[in-house]
């Protein structure tokens, strides 16, 4: 064994080390393994440099911020609630939608995205249908993390396992290369867990009651606009354009309730609706043609003074306050408080632990312990937050909606994938430019894309391909493919390729996917190139290894998502996972070899 091969080792070993103890972040190791690869002189600056220009990060970027777009004007959400509303009352229905449509989901975006968004979907399904959350929600996590073997862009192994085909000089995947076994990895992944739901317990999930800080409804009132296009349209209308966004809980006209509301009742300027709506949905409604928050239109619009005043005043805000115990807010209405006068804030939502709220916003009686929802100037808060009537101020964690670009998001989404698919743009231009277009077209902010993009992954991808890089330069990939070799030299086509699947499977558990392609795809194409065997399917079954192995809860971050939620243990993963990665690693290798070998699509020969 060569100099060069020994330190390469001793750097991986050290890397391995520092992934698995999580003693630093997996992007700062990364970034540790590509220096000491070019200070020990294997990689040239160049090369160690590489991986931050090279396909895979630049179109994960470019994801997240494509990802965002369809957040942001509430695509996301709209398909959420329509699978929500699909799926019925029945568990077996549930699974059946569910797994399907939020696999088509992870295909063109983040599966953790897709997760956090499809997560309090099914929680509140599971309350109103009386269903167990634990068997609605690894369901829907396992389908996230299959739905990345739909796309070549849908997960960070597929388009690093490309970019190592392009390097060695072999032709590059194509964006649905993977499609036919991703949908065979699916259809699978549905009937299993159709079949054997048994095997996941039933749990309720944890309860809402301590999920203070992330709550979905908040009361708030809202009204109707001078020169609205609501005037004159009927209250049924307004019920089924908002939908789900907006509960309507009472309906007050010139101050007085209208306690039974016809469907065909028209609205009319000044009337004001008092509804339970998400953070995002209060944030939103500036951005809502015609309609307004009632108690900013009511109080806080105030001649403004002098624009360097206005400056150093701050932008208004929203922020959400605790009543305090014993607080002297308790017992006294909103209005009787006058808080726009004597705090400098106006209350435009409440949420309460028990009990709905009927009556105008300004004449609910405060008790402790209940949240407002303030808004005003950044330099009022800051004051506010040493006041003891409040137990504590927090951010108002919602994300502003523009609804009205939804088409256009959609429209850049699909442009930018038929470019990729195409071939008319290479996929890193064509999502680059989509995420571009989502910019400047403010489907998304600048600011909100660029906290989209987690900087960890793409600095992580650029840290690790110089370590697959190096594997091959110093001919380690090759020493171990022939150690392979000579022990393999009898096996059939399928084995290797179970071989080549079941080293992934394991090695993600403790790795990232991308770690675990970069290190193991080296080796699959010198073991081909010795075997004389095309190296595509050695190298696909490595990444579907990556990224569809569910043997425990660590190996991929989805399971994290709702390891809580769930109340899973490490054994529910376990038990449900290891049948699945068996079956999923046999119709991986079964597949690879059809399309990439010749082999068999009918299950009639074992035979290489």
């Amino acid at each position: 064994m060569e100099t060069q091969q020994l330190l390469f080792l001793v750097i991986l070993a050290v890397t391995l080390a520092l992934f698995v103890s999580e003693k630093l972040r997996v992007d700062l190791v990364a970034m540790l393994a590509m220096l000491a690869l070019t200070l020990t002189g294997i990689l040239n600056p160049r090369e160690a440099l590489s991986g931050f220009s090279s396909e895979p990060a630049i179109i994960v970027a470019a994801v997240f911020v494509l990802s965002a777009g369809l957040a942001t004007t509430g695509i996301t959400d709209r398909i959420g609630q329509a699978i929500g509303r699909a799926a019925g009352g029945s568990e077996w229905r549930t699974i059946a939608v569910v797994m399907p449509a939020t696999a088509a989901l992870a295909a063109f975006s983040h599966h953790l995205m897709v997760t956090a968004m499809m997560l309090p979907i099914l929680m509140r399904l599971a309350r109103e249908q009386k269903l167990a959350a634990s068997r609605l929600l690894m369901p829907m996590s396992l389908a996230a993390s299959l739905g990345t073997t739909l796309t070549l862009i849908s997960a960070p192994a597929f388009l690093l396992a490309n970019d190592l085909l392009k390097r060695s000089g072999q032709d590059g995947l194509g964006f649905f290369a993977i499609t036919p076994i991703g949908a065979v990895l699916v259809l699978l992944g549905t009937a299993y867990m159709l079949l054997g739901r048994w095997l996941v317990p039933k749990r309720s999930g944890e309860s809402s009651s301590d999920s203070y800080m992330r709550l979905e409804r908040y009361y708030t009132e809202l009204v109707v606009d001078e020169d609205s296009p609501w005037i004159g349209q009927t209250y049924e209308a307004f019920r089924t354009h908002f939908g789900e966004r907006l509960q309507v809980v009472n309906w007050l006209r010139h101050g007085v309730r209208r306690p039974r509301q016809r469907a065909d009742s028209p609205l009319q300027r000044g009337d004001v609706l008092l509804v339970r709506a998400s953070p995002d949905e209060i944030a939103s409604i500036k951005d809502e043609p015609g309609l307004s928050l009632h108690a900013v239109v009511k109080y806080g619009e105030q001649p403004r003074e002098d624009a360097r005043k206005t400056e150093l005043l701050g932008e208004e805000q929203l922020v959400q306050a605790v009543v305090a115990p014993h607080s002297e807010f308790v017992g006294r209405s909103v209005a009787s408080i006058d808080f726009l006068h004597t705090l400098g804030v106006v209350v435009v939502g409440l949420w309460r632990k028990e009990g709905w709220l009927h009556g105008e916003l300004s004449e609910v009686v405060l008790e402790e312990g209940d949240l407002l929802v303030l808004w005003g100037r950044q330099n009022i808060f800051g004051k506010l937050a040493q006041h003891h009537g409040f137990l504590m101020l927090m951010p108002f964690e919602a994300h502003q909606r523009s609804r009205r670009r939804a088409p256009l998001a959609l429209a850049i989404m699909v442009a930018s994938v038929a470019a990729a698919a195409t071939g008319w743009l290479t996929p890193q231009i064509a999502f680059l430019a989509g995420a571009v277009a989502m910019i400047i077209t403010r489907c998304v902010g600048v600011e909100r894309a660029y906290e989209e993009i987690d900087v960890r992954i793409y600095v992580m991808i650029a840290g690790v391909i110089p370590l697959g890089m190096a594997m091959e330069k110093t001919g380690t990939a090759a020493w171990f493919a022939d150690i392979l070799g000579r022990h393999a030299a009898h096996w059939s086509a399928l084995t290797l390729l179970l071989v080549m699947f079941a080293s992934a499977a394991l090695l993600t558990q403790i790795l990232s996917d991308a770690a675990t392609t970069v290190l193991l795809t080296p080796i699959a194409l010198a073991m081909a190139q010795a075997l004389g065997e095309p190296p595509t399917p050695f190298v696909i079954c490595i990444a579907m290894g990556a990224v569809a192995s569910f043997l425990t809860p660590i190996g991929h971050h989805g399971n994290l998502l709702i390891l809580n939620p769930g109340q899973y243990t490490f054994g529910d993963f376990l038990r449900v996972g290891a049948p699945l990665t068996a079956l999923i690693a046999l119709a991986t290798a079964w597949m690879a070899r059809w399309m990439w070998l010749g082999g068999p699509l009918l299950p009639f020969g074992w035979g290489g």
